[in-house]
């Protein structure tokens, strides 16, 4: 089996992918990008182990199925983090999410 074909539809997957996570500002579109780039890797897992013998068989598909548990994970702690992201600032715009903000002050009555 020639296999550039899906080589080559994982690389256009991975730049798709780059390209969603890079100029996108919708933090649920950044997801879907990074899930694009995930099934891309699948793609080459599964590709690579049909093509080269390995000593382990079947290694690339065990891989892939690691990958899509761990994108699974990845999809339900992100929505839960956008979730709440929407609830306090009504928006789920990337460029809005402050990145270093101070915590509010204790007052000295309240420290032990």
């Amino acid at each position: 089996m020639r296999p550039v074909i899906p080589y080559v539809t994982a690389a256009l997957l991975f730049g798709l992918g780059v390209y969603g996570v890079l100029r996108r500002r919708n933090a649920v579109l950044v997801l879907m990008a990074v899930e694009l780039m995930l099934n891309a890797v699948n793609l080459v897992l599964v590709t690579a182990d049909t093509t080269v013998r390995a000593a382990l068989p079947h290694s690339g598909q065990v891989f892939a199925l690691f990958v899509i548990v761990l994108a699974a994970a990845e999809i339900g702690v992100g929505l839960a983090i956008v979730l709440q992201l929407y609830r306090l600032r009504a928006s789920v715009t990337v460029d809005d999410v402050p990145l270093t903000e101070r915590a509010p002050a204790i007052p000295d009555e309240v420290r032990p």
